[in-house]
Parts: C-alpha cells; structure tokens; sequence
C-alpha cells in the first residue's frame, strides 16, 4: 500500500486484530464467505477495559504434513508501566524462531499470559541484519524489551506477519499459503499492555508466548503479505459531555504526550491522505479510500476498531459497476476480533480502490466502566486503548 511513511509506520503496529490470513480455525468466525460479523448491538468492551479476564486457549488443530510447532516465550516477565500519565504501554521483546534454513509460517497461537492486562499482541518479521540493533536496543532499554509506541522500534519495514486481540485464537492458514521466514531472521514480539482500571502498584507482570507452526514449504508455496487501510477518527464529544479535551487541538496535543510526535503525525497525516488536507469534519462515520497501486489476490479481511466502535465496513470499488463488500460488521465487538475469509480469492488490479468505513459512538463511554472515570475528549486516531482507531486489515499475495 502506498502511504505516507510516518502514518505508515505509525499504523504498522497500532491495530490489533484476530489472528492473520485465510483461516480454517478455532475463532470465532462468520460464515464462511460472509462478510458480516454477525453479533448483536452491544457495546464493544462492555464490563471490562477491552479485555477478558479468563482466557483459556484451545489445544491447536494436529499438524499437517511437513508442519512442526516452535513455542517461543518472552526472555522474562514483564510488569508494564504506562509512561506520561497514560494508561497504555506498548512494548517489544525479541524472540528468536532459531531458523537455520527457510522456511514458511503457516499458522500461529498467541498465549497471552495475563489477559487482564494484554490489549493485543503483533509479531513482527526482522531480517537477521537488523537482529544485532534489536539486540543493542534491548540491552541498553532498562528492563526487559524496549517502549515501542507506533511500529516495531526497529527499521521501517519490519513485516507484520502475525497477531492477536480478544475474539481470536488460532490460526491456521489454508494449504499452500505462509509468510517466508529467512534462516536467522527474528520476531519481535509487540505487546499492547492496557492499564485502564488497574490499582496502581497492583499491575503484575505477564510473560506471554506464541506457538509457531513452521514448514519448510516448497515451489508451490504462495508467500503472504499484509496490507493496512486505515481511516480518520474525528469523534467529537457528545452534547452532554463538557471539558478541555472537547477542543480537538488539545485533545490532538494530549495524543502527543502520551504516545509521542509520531502519533500527532498520523493524526495529520490521516486527514492529508484522506481528505486530501481539507480541515476535518468533526463527525460519528469516518471513511478513507485506497488506491490498489499493485495485482493481488486477497484471502480474508478484518476489521479494527476500540471501544467506541459501531461498526466497520471495507468496500471495493465503491459507486462502480464493478462494486462489491468484502467485509461489513454492523455490530461491531471488540471481543470478536477474528479475521473473515473470503468465500473465494478476490482478484484486484491497479486502479481498482478500497474504501474502510468506521462509525464510533461517543455515548459508549457513559456504558463503559472502563471509560467512565476519564475525562471526556475529542477523540482522533490514538494508539490507547481510551481513544479510537478506524482500520481495515487484508491479507493478500503478490504475483511472483
């Protein structure tokens, strides 16, 4: 996808979804080839701070020929501490897959630890040349691992190749299908820890893990590739809520201090790419359209949003002949966030466009218990788990 760098990068590692690619696993999914979540029209979150307190994962599916498993845990605990007053922090781990040869990734099993605190989970592909600055960068971070609001912390193009969020389990990409793996390349492990509603001094610590399904793959193997369409959020503040992060400035500066320069960017850069740099219209409903700038074939979508999410929608070619949905959640949950597989491969060619559609309802945070103590904002796009995001998520191939 063509995109503005620092939004590219800032996106890279924002979203959280259910797992990755076409999937035949134990999520909880629509119909096959339905693009609709299903569900029903209850607040996204609802009791909790966007987490589940119990989770127990399901045994994974056998392995299939050529298939073995590689379980990988981060070096030590870790107790998450949100940094300039937020409630969120994200942090990386390098964990090593200890490849010696190629190979393919044709599923995967996020095993959070602590899922009262674990927002999400990305896995990020780094090429064996990067791996010595990754070390660097933990050796010199106090603590395990390193803050990494935005992307992986480390180069621009590290591959998004796998994740997690409330709602997903395994994944179990369909035959023929995987994300390459280099011999030495290493995964970064990108934690989203939300601290909403924790005493402090009453965190804990988590050491989360992933089960890895590794073959070796062969000339027939197709390799995968990930692609983000995000949208805008300019949710204002309902007419009964008051306050100074009602004023979108404020509200856009206070993104900054919790989460960085980057972020202000993305905010801005969103409206350029978007909106073509005209001022924002304050609103519930957010789209963005995205030029296809390559063949592909796509296997299955997702939809990304927080806790004031409605619904999401990610159209192809819209106002055309040639328009068709490939995913519409109504209602969406985002404690059901597994990825939709395509009934079939959808086939996109350049100049052909997306469009992602995101509503949000500001009215939730009086539902939310989560949300309640915090003071009401105008709410843009924001990397914690109290502001919002607006994301499209495919997973599609490249011809060779």
């Amino acid at each position: 996808m063509e995109f503005v760098r620092p939004v590219q990068r800032s996106l890279r590692a924002a979203a959280a979804l259910g797992a990755v690619a076409l999937l035949v696993t134990a999520c909880a999914l629509g119909p096959a080839g339905d693009p609709s979540g299903g569900g029903t029209p209850t607040p996204s979150g609802a009791g909790h701070g966007g987490h589940d307190s119990s989770f127990d994962p399901p045994v994974p599916a056998p392995l299939r020929d050529g298939e073995r498993f590689v379980n990988l845990t981060m070096p030590q605990p870790y107790t998450p501490a949100a940094p300039n007053g937020g409630t969120d922090e994200y942090r990386c781990f390098l964990v090593d897959p200890g490849l010696t040869n190629p190979a393919y990734l044709t599923g995967s099993q996020f095993l959070p630890q602590n899922v009262d605190l674990v927002h999400h989970a990305i896995f990020f592909r780094i090429a064996p040349a990067e791996a010595t600055a990754a070390r660097a960068l933990d050796d010199r971070t106090p603590g395990e691992g390193w803050t990494c609001f935005g992307n992986s912390g480390i180069g621009r193009d590290a591959a998004w190749i796998a994740h997690w969020a409330p709602g997903a389990n395994e994944t179990l990409l369909a035959p023929n299908l995987g994300y390459q793996m280099t011999p030495g390349s290493q995964l970064v492990m990108q934690v989203h820890y939300n601290l909403l509603g924790a005493p402090p001094g009453a965190v804990g610590s988590d050491r989360s893990g992933i089960r890895l399904r590794l073959t070796d793959g062969g000339a027939d193997f197709v390799p995968l590739h990930t692609t983000l369409l995000p949208a805008p959020v300019e949710l204002p503040c309902t007419a009964e809520e008051s306050g100074p992060l009602c004023d979108r400035t404020a509200a856009v500066a206070d993104v900054a201090h919790r989460f960085g320069a980057e972020a202000e960017e993305a905010v801005g850069e969103l409206n350029q790419y978007c909106n073509g740099g005209r001022a924002p219209t304050a609103g519930t409903t957010q789209h963005c359209d995205h030029q296809v700038t390559e063949k592909s074939t796509l296997y299955a979508l997702a939809g990304h949003m927080h806790l004031l999410g409605r619904s999401i929608k990610v159209e192809l070619n819209p106002g055309t002949t040639k328009a068709r949905t490939l995913l519409d959640i109504p209602a969406y949950d985002f404690d059901a966030q597994a990825m939709h597989p395509l009934s079939a491969p959808v086939t996109v060619e350049p100049g052909d466009s997306y469009r992602v559609t995101c509503t949000h309802d500001a009215g939730l945070r009086r539902q939310l218990p989560a949300l309640q103590p915090l003071p009401p904002r105008y709410v843009v796009w924001g990397e914690g788990t109290s502001d919002e995001m607006c994301l499209g998520l495919i997973v599609q191939s490249h011809p060779a």
